[in-house]
């Protein structure tokens, strides 16, 4: 979500902290007064002139960026409204003090289940000496589990509703409470504690988790409806700045809310064209902390390399400590997920390790067993389904039940992909007529209405029950249930270079192209979500995507 405010920039007086700057900074202050826009270090080779246009705000249009025609040109007013900057911290202090209420809740029913269900063979009786130490015990094990949830920092806005370090760190925290105690029980001869460990500790996992998940569709609600979100500004090059707004506005629940561009060399009232958006360019990269002060954001976006480097980086960091705004890094690194990247530091210096994608091994057995295993009940649990969609084709129009299409699988081997027929006999042949009418984008031949579809087609279709056969193949080994795309000889002759890197494993019934949009997603960014889900799967994110793809049948976007 992008708005556009309304800014009016002025001067202010200079900080507290622009005395201490150093000679060589890359946001030269000046005694008494900081203007918006400060001229341009001696490092970026600019003539002075130059410096001097760039201070006023005036510098020449970019080929990139456009004069705002729709809004008046800022002027040098002050807000009269000053953005409030509780705003984020309200609903991230309601969120977490929700949490919390709920993680004490839950902890106190799991550990009281344990008590008042013990396994143990000797019976505690009502007031007896045992009894009383299985309830000490279990009021220790609540407070301790709940320190846990706080010291591991399970509640943190930093990880709430984003990705699975929530969950992961919730798991770790529990987990490493129930191994404390067990120790504590061996050491000290502590009877009575397997109801804790066969009762509490499920109980509580299941339900601490689906607490947090609850609150998460909650929150994700929220951000979807423009609440519950950090106002930002992106700061950088057009480039990388068009990129980083793109990759945010990709998705409705975000968790920023766009304000605005900080360019360098750019000019007050022009806006950067991104897609469909006009993103307002607030001020050049040196009028950030002033820019963060006047619109009240929350946080800043570093979109890749600036100039000046780390001096302007750092510099920047220690000028938003004023207006407690959070320096975000956008990595340069796309493409790879956070479990391939490892931060050792060495001698103070931070680096960063990359792990390269491997194709075989482990993982991947892993992989085939539950391919195996899942492929294998779905099919005889879905046996009655299966039967009653073939007869279902059968009646509809003449000809087989099943399609038959050779498809390109893993290392560019060919197989034959099952589908229920959802098309006339000789669709195939019409494929050259319809030529002209192709909506696809890339190598991909798609229309929306394509007359070759039979009647049981479009429903089929649109609900995904044509590829139910497809676990045939993942059965015999063809396929997988999660994967890139099945693709045609004929695409796959259309393929450029990297695109290839797509055939390194097999492909899946299901995939990140299936619960991102299906036919609507461009070429490109279905390229992109393949390669991306081939180096960097795992079984977690298989078992999210095929629940993910179990939520877009219900509700199915792009199936035609």
């Amino acid at each position: 979500m992008v708005r556009v405010p309304v800014l009016r920039l002025g001067k202010v007086a200079a900080h507290k902290g622009a005395a201490h700057a150093s000679a060589g900074s890359a946001f030269p202050v000046k005694p008494a007064v900081a203007d918006v826009n400060p001229p341009a270090s001696p490092w970026i080779g600019k003539s002075a002139a130059a410096q001097r246009t760039e201070k006023a705000g005036l510098a020449a249009l970019r080929s990139d960026v456009t004069l705002d025609l729709v809004l008046p040109p800022v002027t040098h007013r002050r807000l009269r409204n000053k953005a409030p900057h509780k705003d984020r911290l309200t609903w991230t202090r309601f969120l977490t003090n929700s949490l919390r209420l709920a993680d004490t809740a839950l902890v106190a029913s799991a550990v009281f289940a344990g008590v008042v269900l013990n396994f143990d063979e000797m019976a505690l009786a009502a007031g007896s000496p045992a009894q009383s130490k299985h309830l000490m015990m279990g009021l220790i094990l609540g407070v301790v589990w709940l320190a846990a949830l706080e010291v591991y920092r399970t509640r943190d806005p930093k990880v709430l509703g984003v990705g699975p370090e929530e969950y992961k760190r919730v798991l770790s925290a529990s987990f490493r409470v129930f191994g404390f105690l067990g120790i504590v029980a061996v050491v000290f001869r502590l009877e009575a504690v397997s109801s804790f460990v066969l009762v509490s500790l499920p109980l509580g996992l299941v339900a601490l988790t689906g607490s947090r998940w609850g609150f998460r569709r909650w929150l994700s609600h929220e951000k979807s409806r423009g609440r519950c979100l950090s106002r930002a500004i992106v700061v950088g090059e057009p480039q990388d700045v068009r990129y980083v707004i793109k990759q945010i506005n990709r998705k409705s629940g975000a968790a920023y809310d766009i304000l605005g561009a900080c360019l360098p060399g750019a000019r007050r009232g022009t806006v950067l064209a991104v897609d469909h958006l006009r993103v307002p360019v607030l001020s050049s990269i040196y009028g950030v902390a002033h820019t963060v002060r006047q619109t009240g954001a929350n946080a800043v976006i570093v979109a890749g390399p600036v100039p000046g480097g780390n001096q302007f980086i750092q510099e920047l960091g220690w000028r938003l400590e004023e207006s407690a705004a959070e320096l975000v890094l956008a990595a340069t690194l796309t493409n790879v997920a956070g479990p391939r990247i490892h931060w050792r530091p060495v001698e103070g210096l931070p680096l960063m390790h990359v792990d390269i994608p491997h194709y075989s091994g482990g993982k991947h057995t892993l992989k085939r067993l539950m391919d195996i295993a899942v492929s294998a009940v779905a099919l005889l649990v879905l046996a009655p389904v299966l039967l009653f969609l073939a007869a279902i084709v059968r009646a509809d129009s003449p000809g087989p039940v099943l399609f038959k299409q050779e498809r390109i699988g893993k290392q560019g081997t060919t197989f034959q992909m099952l589908k229920f027929r959802s098309m006339v006999v000789d669709a195939e042949a019409h494929l050259e007529a319809l030529s002209s009418q192709d909506e696809g984008s890339g190598v991909l031949f798609k229309i929306r209405g394509d007359p070759r579809i039979t009647r049981c087609g479009k429903w089929m279709r649109k609900y995904s029950l044509d590829e139910l056969p497809q676990f045939w193949n993942v059965l015999m080994g063809n396929m997988s249930l999660v994967g890139p795309r099945p693709p045609l000889s004929r695409e796959v002759s259309g393929y450029e270079r990297h695109t290839h890197r797509r055939l390194l494993i097999k492909p899946g019934i299901t995939g990140l192209w299936q619960i991102n949009g299906r036919s609507d997603l461009p070429w490109d960014e279905a390229v992109r979500l393949d390669l991306y889900y081939v180096e960097n799967w795992s079984i977690a994110g298989d078992l999210m995507i095929m629940w993910r793809t179990f939520r877009a049948m219900t509700r199915p976007s792009g199936a035609y």
